[in-house]
């Protein structure tokens, strides 16, 4: 892991900017902490992590207010890194259906997720040493965020993550069905009752698949980015609960 860069944000919160190998990823730390902290990898959506920058930092600064280290990555594809050509087909041929009205095929939506989190996954990892070698960033550690396939098969190959909230916004394979029934977690899962770009019986499926003895489902009425403010805290305070 290398820094790139490093700045202050209201005397309160330190962004540093790195590279692990290829990848670009930010960390956010509390700016003067005397123990190691918990640390929230934050699951970014497939759009780049200089376009989701504000929703990130305003999640990041609120998990420092609570004594929290927060950090995300660049998922494959997404932003500068190299786009992966059967998954630009993959996407293009859901913009079709989705335009056309047509019904989203599981080839589809299998073309599209499944290689990313294959992907994705060990990329976190990779993350999650570096982060945890770093002075100041303890465990336990949590995740939060979507794809919700990627926050799925983390909390069933990842030991390290204690905890996760689940943002249920994006399509969810067949084959995640089965990969839930091994997840044991704690976990907290945000539903926008109305998200367009979402197949609302989908996720519900997924959280009933769930194996965790403790799960919660949150779901508010409204689009994709409407999540209310009491949906965050609640999330924040999910958190604090399982991390401390």
């Amino acid at each position: 892991m290398q820094f790139t860069s490093e700045q202050c944000l209201d005397d309160a919160v330190l962004e540093r900017e790195f590279t692990l190998g290829e990848i670009p990823g930010i960390l956010w730390t509390p700016a003067s902490v005397s123990v190691a902290v918990p640390l929230i990898l934050l699951g970014p959506p497939p759009l780049g992590l200089r376009k989701t920058y504000p929703r990130l930092v305003a999640r990041a600064r609120r998990s420092a207010a609570d004594g929290f280290a927060t950090a995300t990555i660049e998922l494959p594809g997404s932003g500068d890194r190299p786009r992966c050509p059967a998954a630009e087909r993959a996407l293009a041929d859901l913009r079709r259906a989705m335009e056309a009205g047509e019904p989203v095929s599981d080839e589809i939506i299998d073309a599209l997720i499944l290689p990313l989190v294959d992907r994705a996954v060990p990329e976190w990892q990779a993350a999650l040493d570096a982060l945890l070698s770093l002075p100041g960033i303890g465990g336990p550690v949590g995740y939060s965020g979507g794809v919700i396939s990627i926050g799925t098969r983390l909390a069933v190959v990842e030991p390290r993550i204690s905890a996760a909230v689940l943002f249920a916004g994006s399509f969810v394979p067949r084959a995640m069905l089965e990969e839930a029934r091994h997840v044991t977690i704690p976990l907290h899962v945000l539903l926008q009752w109305d998200d367009e770009g979402n197949d609302r019986q989908a996720a519900l499926d997924l959280f009933d698949a769930f194996g965790s003895k403790e799960k919660t489902l949150h779901a508010n009425m409204g689009g994709h980015t409407g999540v209310p403010q009491f949906a965050g805290d609640a999330a924040a305070q999910f958190f604090t609960r399982h991390l401390k």
